[in-house]
């Protein structure tokens, strides 16, 4: 059992919620402000395509990173009960790296619904790279851990890591960006 979930949920303001609905789920482990904008995303693509839907967020103030592998189902009847009822899942997090600005990743072990993602994304979304190829992601951002609750669904899952300015933040973020990566995403999930 992963203590480190157990506790990160048992502290004040944390907030999790679990919204089961269609087969794809969509999932943002590090909401809040931790990884601002992320709960947004997958809470916004899950209700505009009828997707399940399952979010951790941190309250201001409180920064805990609970690696994406020691969120273990285990701890969370919530996560458990998600994964049990979705078949794929579309996790999404947040990082910020130099010369990665403009860069999507789209890692998680379903390579061949990655594929299809990057293939979508390319079409929908105006000024970013999407990058699928394994080798070309950092190791830390594949999201490729066997105990990585994206890779736990029957049918696996994707992990995209998005950039700040697609989130809608920075200098050079906005919503457009956002409503941008969004409409992509319900047009994967369908």
């Amino acid at each position: 059992m992963s203590s480190m979930l157990a506790e990160l949920l048992a502290a004040p303001g944390v907030v999790e919620t679990c919204e089961l609905a269609g087969p794809i789920g969509f999932m943002a482990l590090h909401g809040g402000c931790l990884e601002r904008g992320t709960a947004e995303v997958a809470r916004a693509a899950a209700k505009a395509s009828g997707s399940s839907c399952y979010l951790v967020e941190q309250p201001e103030g409180f920064r805990w990173h609970v690696p994406s592998h020691l969120h273990a189902p285990e701890s969370s009847p919530a996560l458990r009960s998600f994964l049990d009822h979705v078949e794929t899942v579309i996790s999404i997090h947040g990082y910020g790296r130099d010369g990665f600005w403009t860069r999507i990743l789209v890692g998680g072990a379903n390579r061949e619904f990655a594929t299809r993602c990057a293939v979508g994304l390319r079409s929908e979304i105006d000024g970013f790279e999407i990058v699928d190829e394994v080798s070309d992601i950092p190791a830390a951002l594949r999201g490729l851990h066997p105990k990585n609750p994206v890779n736990l669904a029957r049918g696996g899952g994707i992990q995209l890591e998005l950039p700040p300015r697609i989130r809608g933040l920075g200098p050079h973020g906005n919503l457009d960006h956002v409503a941008a990566i969004v409409a992509a995403l319900v047009q994967v999930a369908r």
